[in-house]
């Protein structure tokens, strides 16, 4: 059975570009347009992982990663959040809340295939 990616970020090109990516690797992809689209489909499907933006309209990342890790269904679903922007604060909030990793956009391919590898298997 193939694994289930849920790809959130408020860029369509973005999503469409990492959709893409995964597929070729042989993932199933599900994908969401903002922080409240990512919870409300994450109950609904229970992916394998999911990717996050950070700074998305109608709930950023962080904001829905608090609601997915207070809830039963979802909160043992790892979180890898992407920005454009990263700066060492927000990197050490998120894995402190619980996410796996906090990648920058551009992805180089090879780090980013291999930290999507190690949190999904």
């Amino acid at each position: 059975m193939k694994k289930r990616i849920l790809i959130v970020d408020d860029e369509p090109s973005i999503v469409r570009l990492l959709s893409l990516r995964l597929q070729v690797k042989g993932y199933e992809i599900i994908e969401a347009y903002d922080g409240l689209e990512c919870v409300k489909i994450a109950k609904k499907e229970v992916p394998d992982l999911i990717l996050l933006d950070i700074k998305m309209p109608n709930e950023d990342g962080i904001g829905a990663f608090k609601k997915l890790i207070q809830m039963d269904i979802t909160k043992d679903i790892p979180v890898i959040f992407m920005t454009a922007y990263p700066k060492l604060e927000i990197k050490n909030l998120v894995l402190k809340m619980g996410a796996k990793d906090c990648i920058s956009k551009p992805f180089i391919s090879e780090d980013f295939e291999q930290t999507i590898a190690m949190a999904i298997a």
